[in-house]
């Protein structure tokens, strides 16, 4: 019986790897649907998945203005950092690269307080499920942002 254990393992990776594979390029495929919606109107993104009646609309919609508003702030803040970093020609002393990290904390955890506030004030002015779906929606598109602006930022060597 030990003798037919490898054998097994081979013959359940190859049953299981096409199925991996298949699940990877669906969610490849659906992160990249969901960064072209958001580049081409995310509010509409928003609208058609949270589908808020009039009156929620009313409560609704200020604070997702708010909210963006918060992250347009903090992401200027990131992409000055980032951008001083790119736009180098030597190495950064040890002194910026730790201001530099400090940075991107402080933008990660101001972004965190703004996601907070919304948090609370999205599930007073919508229904829990519908928050819920909203606060997910918006999780997901950071989660993609977050990848794309680390796939651009070198390592500092």
């Amino acid at each position: 019986m030990k003798n037919y254990l490898p054998i097994v393992a081979c013959v359940l990776s190859l049953v299981v790897s096409p199925v991996a594979l298949a699940q990877n390029a669906a969610e490849t495929a659906e992160l990249q649907a969901l960064r072209t919606a958001v580049r081409a109107d995310k509010r509409a993104l928003v609208e058609s998945t949270v589908q808020p009646t009039p009156a929620e609309a009313k409560k609704f919609w200020p604070i997702y203005d708010a909210y963006q508003r918060a992250l347009d702030g903090i992401n200027r803040r990131r992409v000055v950092a980032v951008e001083a970093l790119i736009g180098r020609d030597k190495a950064p002393s040890d002194l910026y690269a730790r201001t530099l990290a400090a940075e991107l904390i402080a933008t990660d955890e101001a972004e965190i307080k703004a996601r907070r506030r919304m948090h609370n004030a999205v599930l007073k002015a919508l229904p829990t499920r519908k928050a819920a779906r909203y606060l997910q929606l918006e999780s997901k598109i950071r989660a993609v942002q977050a990848y794309d602006l680390a796939a651009a930022i070198p390592l500092i060597e």
